[in-house]
């Protein structure tokens, strides 16, 4: 059956815009965006979509986070959420020693309770060379963004190391940290 009608009228009759028959999605070039975030999720195990998209954008791959995490779970790269026997991500490499000051600092934080039970951190900060104490930082709370604050004042009168360790800490893996690191 044929009606003698315009394309005009008929999408006014309707209720449409006429440029909602005519749109063609453009095709998706996520080939390379594919195959870095691939990379970044081999390499950084425990990481999930936030942390790699940062990674991306860092690199000038993606600006929205919506496209990353359409992609990561398209990918089946979502991390799972039930927790079985802690296993190892990879071999235990024993670090070699430094041979020289500001090579490698370590940090970590220290607890200890006064008498009418009230809780208090130190943060620490040892350079493994010399076993100089860099820094000894007690407060009731300190944040990542604390954390970079102090070494960026160390780094500033001695320098930057060539490495830091520490453990898994929510303070050390904050982004704060991540962006301290980045840039330094």
């Amino acid at each position: 059956m044929k009606y003698r009608k315009s394309e005009r009228w008929a999408c006014k009759a309707v209720g449409l815009n006429r440029a909602t028959g005519q749109y063609r999605p453009k095709p998706k070039c996520d080939e390379g965006v594919r195959k870095r975030l691939q990379e970044l999720a081999e390499k950084r195990r425990r990481w999930g979509s936030p942390r790699l998209h940062l990674l991306l954008q860092r690199e000038g791959l993606v600006r929205n986070h919506k496209r990353t995490e359409r992609i990561y779970r398209d990918m089946g790269l979502s991390l799972r959420l039930r927790r079985h026997r802690k296993r190892r991500s990879h071999l235990r490499v024993v670090l070699p020693l430094p041979g020289r000051p500001d090579e490698r600092w370590s940090m970590d934080f220290v607890f200890d309770q006064f008498e009418d039970g009230r809780r208090m951190k130190c943060f620490t900060i040892v350079d493994e060379f010399s076993r100089e104490s860099l820094a000894v930082v007690p407060a009731r709370s300190i944040t990542g963004e604390d954390v970079a604050m102090i070494l960026e004042s160390i780094a500033s009168e001695r320098g930057y190391p060539g490495a830091i360790v520490s453990d898994n800490g929510p303070e050390f893996i904050s982004r704060a940290m991540d962006e301290w690191a980045h840039e330094h």
